[in-house]
C-alpha cells in the first residue's frame, strides 16, 4: 500500500511500526496497511517529552508528582480499594460516555475529549484488522479506567489515573519517561524496592508486578472482576497499554513469563494505533455506536460493577 504525501515523513523505527520510507520523498510504504501521522496534533513529533511549549511544560510537572507519589505502599492500597468494585454499576457504554468530560493532562499529543480517542483508535484497528472483533473493543474500552477521574469514582488525580506506568517493588529503569524525578520516590534509595528484581523474581510473569497505579490496572480489574470473554491477550492490552518502558525500550522483560511474551505480540500490534491515530479529525459517535454496542454484548455483561 502506497500513500502520497506532501513531505518526508518523520522517521520512525521500523520495528515499531513496519514502515519504510520510499526513493521518492512523497511516498510512505507501508507493510501492514496503517499509515503513521507525521505529527501530533499541536504539530509535534509523537510523544516527544522535549519540545518547548505550554503542553509539555505541563506534562513534565505531571510526571514529577507521579514519580514522587507512586510508591509500592501507595499502589497496594489503591488496589485493594478499588478491587471493591463498589463506585458505580453501569453499562460499557454508559462508561465511555462519561468520558466526554475527561483530558488526559499526561499526553502530549492530544487535547480532545477520551471519547474520541477511544474511537479513533478502535476504528484504526477496525479498518486494518476486520476480523479481530475482540481487539476493536480492546481498543475502544482500554481507557475507561480514566473515570476514575470523576467525583463519583473518588476524583482521583491525574497523577494518580494516567500517565505512563512502571512496576513498583523494583529499581525504576533509566527509560521510564522523565526518570530523573524519582530520585524524589521515597522507594528509590529503599533496599526492600531499588535492587533489579526487588520483591520480584525472574519470570515470575507481570501478573505478579505491581504496576503504578492509573487507569490501566483499574480497568483491568473492571473487567476481569465483572466476567468478560475477551481473551487473554485483551486483558494484558488493557493493563500495559501505558507500559511504554516495557513495550517500546524492552524494559523489564526479565520479569516476564511465557503467557506475557506471547500477549506482549498483540500489544506491540496495539500500540501503534494507540498512539499514531490521535487526530483532530472526530469519529461520528452516533454512526459506529451499533457496531460497538454488539461487541460490547457479546463480550461483556449489561451491567458491570465499577
Amino acid at each position: 500500500m502506497t500513500i502520497l504525501i506532501e513531505q518526508l515523513p518523520v522517521e520512525i523505527q521500523a520495528d515499531e511500526t513496519n514502515i519504510h520510507h520510499a526513493q521518492n520523498q512523497k511516498e510512505l510504504v507501508l507493510v501492514d496497511g496503517f499509515a503513521v501521522p507525521q505529527t501530533n496534533a499541536f504539530g509535534h513529533n509523537f510523544r516527544d517529552y522535549t519540545v518547548e511549549s505550554a503542553r509539555q511544560q505541563g506534562v513534565e510537572f505531571f510526571y514529577k508528582i507521579n514519580h514522587f507519589n507512586q510508591t509500592y505502599d501507595y499502589v497496594s492500597k489503591m488496589r485493594v480499594e478499588y478491587a471493591k468494585l463498589d463506585k458505580a454499576e453501569m453499562s460499557i457504554w454508559e462508561c465511555c460516555e462519561l468520558l466526554n468530560d475527561v483530558v488526559d493532562d499526561s499526553d502530549p499529543d492530544l487535547d480532545e475529549p477520551q471519547i474520541q480517542h477511544l474511537l479513533q483508535s478502535a476504528e484504526a484497528i477496525r479498518n486494518d484488522y476486520p476480523n479481530e472483533d475482540w481487539l476493536h473493543l480492546t481498543a475502544l474500552i482500554h481507557d475507561l479506567g480514566k473515570v476514575l477521574l470523576l467525583p463519583s469514582f473518588g476524583e482521583l488525580p491525574q497523577w494518580a489515573v494516567v500517565g505512563d506506568t512502571f512496576p513498583v517493588g523494583c529499581a525504576f529503569h533509566d527509560s521510564i519517561v522523565h526518570s530523573k524525578y524519582f530520585k524524589e520516590n521515597p522507594d528509590y534509595n529503599n533496599p526492600a524496592y531499588n535492587s533489579k528484581f526487588g520483591v520480584y523474581s525472574e519470570g515470575c510473569g507481570l501478573d505478579k508486578v505491581l504496576m503504578s497505579w492509573g487507569h490501566d490496572d483499574y480497568m483491568y480489574l473492571v473487567a476481569k472482576e465483572n466476567g468478560t470473554t475477551l481473551p487473554s491477550a485483551g486483558l494484558f492490552i488493557i493493563r500495559y497499554h501505558s507500559f511504554y518502558a516495557l513495550h517500546k525500550s524492552g524494559a523489564y522483560k526479565e520479569l516476564m513469563n511465557a503467557e506475557d511474551k506471547e500477549n506482549l505480540k498483540w500489544l506491540h500490534i496495539f500500540n501503534k494505533y494507540d498512539l499514531y491515530s490521535k487526530s483532530k479529525v472526530q469519529v461520528n459517535v452516533e454512526e459506529v455506536k451499533p457496531y460497538y454496542m454488539s461487541l460490547i454484548e457479546k463480550y461483556f455483561p449489561a451491567k458491570l460493577k465499577w
